[in-house]
């Protein structure tokens, strides 16, 4: 099986929604305080914490639109924070959740039909693996179980 890479939004993607950039709705991003709970920020890959101001925005973690390029609400942190590192296994944020969608893409972005499933996150190391092992298959993304949004991407590890 192959070694993973977890990777968080790019830098880039995030100073453009701190700036004001429009989302993938062609809205401005909306600032709120974080209430607390399950708001996870997909820069630094921590929880947001109560009182914090975060953004919420319509993200399409795609490089263009086709019929596969999901669009859904994600969070972040509203003032600049630092990326999580691309890391080997599961981001510790994730551990605590029960479970994760997790699906695979072609390198044409599209869905590899049959990859998808809802795994407890203590399996997601491993069934990432086996799905990044199949032909055809570019990368996967972790989504969230309950709401399907957006989390993290998951590669290949740079010479795996």
């Amino acid at each position: 099986m192959p070694a993973l890479r977890f990777i968080a939004m790019p830098t880039n993607q995030a100073e453009a929604y701190w700036a004001g950039k429009p989302d993938a709705n062609g809205q401005a991003p909306e600032r709120h305080i974080s209430p607390g709970g399950s708001m996870p920020c997909r820069h630094c890959l921590t929880e947001i914490a109560e009182g914090v101001a975060y953004l919420i925005l319509a993200h399409r973690p795609f490089p263009a639109p086709q019929p596969y390029a999901e669009i859904g609400p994600i969070f972040l942190h509203a003032e600049p924070c630092r990326r999580h590192p691309d890391v080997a296994t599961t981001p510790e944020m994730f551990l605590g959740w029960e479970r994760l969608l997790i699906k695979g893409y072609g390198a044409d972005d599209r869905i590899v039909y049959g990859t998808g499933a809802v795994v407890p996150t203590k399996d997601v190391d491993r069934a990432a693996a086996e799905i990044l092992g199949r032909d055809g298959v570019a990368y996967v993304h972790a989504r969230s179980a309950k709401n399907n949004c957006f989390q993290v991407r998951i590669e290949r590890a740079k010479g795996a």
